[in-house]
């Protein structure tokens, strides 16, 4: 896919069903939040609460964390136990508001989803799975103030050798049932308009 053909579909996978939601109402007032890229350049808003907040540790996530990791100046995306840090909203509440020039893609292999990282400072910003995932995660360091902590650590039969996780929240080997439960419900409710 050329690149140019890439930040079309994530633009529009981000804007074309953006709920303008009122920032006002008690349902969303705390969770309105800006994403932005290290340097300021990328912005992206989203509204609602996460779905979940997890720290994948997937051999996908993993690759490709190191290899932006990797790029000139890019800031650390691994977190200390190897686990890549998301924040999982609904696609339909996330949107780029500044910067889409800058956005880039890398994949792993083939098979992996996109990660998009923005150009000006090798930033990682959100792993693009295409539908139907009804869910987008967007790394969590991208996010200031008070940001949702980690409730789970997914995939963690792929934490590297020597490395040991700690139990401070739940540790499943793949996607657990309420990781499964929340992408097929945000679907539904998708369907229907809610």
């Amino acid at each position: 896919m050329h690149e140019e053909s890439l930040i079309e579909n994530i633009e529009n996978a981000t804007s074309k069903v953006f709920f303008i939601l009122d920032r006002g109402s008690k349902k969303f007032k705390n969770y309105f939040m800006i994403g932005r890229c290290s340097c300021g350049n990328v912005e992206l808003e989203v509204i609602g609460e996460p779905l979940l907040c997890a720290s994948c540790h997937c051999a996908d996530c993993h690759e490709g964390s190191r290899r932006i990791e990797a790029l000139p100046n890019a800031a650390p995306v691994l977190d200390s136990y190897g686990g890549t840090q998301h924040m999982v909203f609904r696609k339909d509440r996330v949107k780029y508001v500044k910067g889409t020039q800058f956005l880039k893609s890398l994949k792993v292999d083939d098979d992996s989803p996109n990660r998009v990282y923005a150009s000006c400072c090798n930033s990682y910003i959100l792993l693009d799975i295409p539908d139907p995932m009804p869910a987008i995660p967007v790394y969590r360091g991208r996010f200031q103030g008070a940001v949702p902590s980690i409730e789970m650590r997914i995939n963690a039969k792929f934490t590297s050798d020597g490395v040991s996780t700690p139990r401070d929240v739940p540790r499943y080997p793949s996607f657990p049932f309420k990781f499964v439960r929340k992408i097929i419900g945000a679907k539904i409710a998708m369907i229907f308009g809610r």
